[in-house]
């Protein structure tokens, strides 16, 4: 079960919310920078529009896809983590004590969310 909690706070909450709301607040998506330059790269050795197509719906295939995981392995209190991770990576450029709080909050709630036996005695699942 602590392989599980630790695994899905370091993927979802920290990597999927706070570095996604981290990368917001500073103007940079490191996501499509690499796929920008992914695409270009394979455009110019295959320029096939449905290759285009791909890598222009590619950012929202890959959103879908980290939702639905940080939902199925967390469910709701899963992905209340991820958003209080997100706008902890948000407002850390306007108050660093807020974000440390609510990326605390966060970790914790992503704690309980993996933790079943928890959740179940709490009514939650």
């Amino acid at each position: 079960m602590a392989k599980k909690s630790h695994a899905y706070i370091w993927q979802s909450v920290i990597g999927f919310g706070f570095l996604s709301g981290l990368w917001t607040a500073i103007g940079i998506d490191p996501e499509e920078v690499i796929l920008n330059l992914i695409g270009r790269t394979v455009d110019t050795i295959f320029p096939d529009p449905d290759i285009r197509y791909l890598f222009i719906i590619m950012p929202t295939i890959l959103l879908v896809i980290s939702v639905y995981q940080a939902w199925k392995k967390g469910r709701v209190p899963g992905l209340v983590a991820v958003i209080l991770a997100y706008v902890a990576g948000l407002s850390i450029l306007v108050s660093w004590m807020t974000a440390l709080i609510l990326l605390l909050a966060a970790i914790f709630t992503g704690w309980l969310a993996t933790n079943r036996r928890l959740m179940r005695k709490l009514g939650l699942r």
